[in-house]
């Protein structure tokens, strides 16, 4: 089977799942999953998050190859799952009810 991400980012691979294109399609994820489903994914996300935003910044985007734009969406959706996981303690936005996000435009990538 082939690795989903670069080879120095292995540990993210139980986890290639988040690897998912358009904030519209992650917020969908992340308020369908469980709060341990966040929390372990941001468990093994969060600590490489330095390390791959460096390593994703040598990274052109003109002709970017499969596994480092896995990356790049995995680490989006870090950023979709941090704030419930750091500060609400639930997928969804604390008193928010029905409410979502549109987003209207976005990357390319």
């Amino acid at each position: 089977m082939a690795n989903v991400f670069p080879a120095d980012f292995a540990a993210l691979e139980p986890f290639a799942d988040w690897a998912v294109q358009g904030e519209k399609a992650r917020y969908a994820k992340r308020v369908a999953s469980t709060m341990e489903e966040l929390q372990a994914f941001y468990d093994v996300a969060f600590p490489l998050l330095e390390k791959g935003a460096g390593y994703l910044e040598t990274v052109s985007l003109d002709g970017i190859g499969e596994a480092d734009k896995h990356l790049l969406w995995a680490f989006c959706s870090l950023v979709t799952v941090a704030f419930p996981v750091e500060a609400w303690g639930q997928p969804r936005v604390p008193d928010s009810g029905p409410a979502g996000i549109d987003a209207v435009v976005e990357p390319a990538v």
